[in-house]
This record gives structure tokens, sequence and C-alpha cells, in this order.
């Protein structure tokens, strides 16, 4: 099987978005732990493995697809991560944001420099 995807910064990136977010909802409380906190594990997980699913496709148009599924999950991570930050489950969130909008921003340039080879 070919892991080209671990090749791509935004892949790269996208896995430490996961990793914060792991580390940050583990401080959730525990009652929480089948609400906001698997939401927001789902929704960064879904990152990196719709950018891997979809780098290991066989075309442009599927990649791209999967890019937008990413970028769906991104403004999904988005909301949790507000919706947290207003029940007070962390105080800060500035660090995951800053993360959470670079893996936005490399995967809409991937996006459009593949649409510009097209």
């Amino acid at each position: 099987m070919r892991r080209g995807h671990k090749d791509l910064r935004v892949w790269q990136s996208a896995m430490l978005l996961v990793e914060d977010v792991y580390r940050l909802t583990s401080t959730f409380p525990s009652e929480e732990k089948f609400g906001p906190t698997s939401q927001m594990r789902r929704a960064a997980v879904s990152v990196p493995s719709n950018i891997a699913e979809g780098s290991a496709r066989s075309g442009t148009k599927e990649l791209l697809y999967f890019l937008g599924v990413a970028t769906g999950s991104l403004a999904e991570l988005d909301t949790q991560l507000e919706l947290a930050l207003r029940l007070e489950y962390c105080t800060e969130i500035a660090a995951i944001h800053s993360r959470l909008d670079e893996v936005a921003a490399l995967t809409l340039a991937l996006m459009k420099s593949l649409k510009d080879k097209a």
C-alpha cells in the first residue's frame, strides 16, 4: 500500500490537531465522555482520515471530494470548540484554533492547487 499521505504537510498538521484535541478533551468533565468529548474527537480524527483516503484514491476529483469532507470536519470541530469554551469546559483554545486555522489554510491551498492543475 502506498502511504503518500504521510508526506503531505496538511496530513501531518492535521495529525497534530488530533493530538491537541485529545489532550484538551481529556480534561473535560467525565459525564461529557459520550457528548462533546466524543464528537470533538471524531471530527478531529475525520480530518487526517479523509485526507489519507482521498490521497489513496485514483484521481484528483476524488481527492478534492475528500479534502472537502475534511474541510467540513474542520468547521464542525471549530463549532464544537466554541461550545466547549461557552460551557466552560476549557478556558483557552487559542492554540488549537491556531492549529485548526493552519490545517484549514493548508487544505484550501491544496484544493486550489489541484483545481488550478485540472
